[in-house]
């Protein structure tokens, strides 16, 4: 077994799991910019609607944070 393709393909998952971390803080932040409202606060008041949408976005993470590994590990 080569270890020089597997070290990569591990670089990659990592570096491509941080950029979709980056992402996924930075369209948190830029949907509580645009919104009426604080995501923080509505989320500590227990409002069912804004945490669906943020559990929708943590969904999203795991799919594309899942799909990067897979791809890597190929």
């Amino acid at each position: 077994m080569d270890w020089t393709i597997v070290l990569v393909n591990f670089v990659y998952a990592v570096l491509g799991c941080s950029v979709t971390l980056f992402f996924m803080v930075a369209g948190y932040k830029l949907f509580d910019k645009i919104t009426p409202f604080n995501t923080h606060d509505e989320l500590a008041k227990g409002n069912q609607a804004v945490g669906i949408v943020v559990a929708a976005m943590i969904v999203g993470l795991g799919i594309a944070v899942g799909l990067v590994i897979g791809m890597g590990l190929n």
